[in-house]
């Protein structure tokens, strides 16, 4: 079911929601890529490649500051 890779909100019932959704991740064949497509393509709802938006957003800023610092 697709739905359940977009829950509605972060807290709550969809917490549960987000848990399922990372358990079938956890079995996917095509996770890593299913993760890279997703931060490329800027995806900011939904679990892809086994992680929620928070956890995306924050490997966006850690993959950030580890640019910057390889810069300088």
């Amino acid at each position: 079911d697709p739905e359940l890779f977009f829950p509605i909100g972060n807290t709550g019932p969809a917490i549960l929601q987000i848990e399922e959704a990372k358990q079938v991740c956890r079995r996917c064949d095509v996770r890593e890529q299913c993760l890279a497509w997703a931060l490329e393509a800027g995806q900011d709802h939904g679990v892809w490649g086994g992680l929620g938006e928070d956890e995306r957003r924050a490997l966006k800023r850690r993959n950030s500051r580890s640019r910057v610092r390889s810069l300088a």
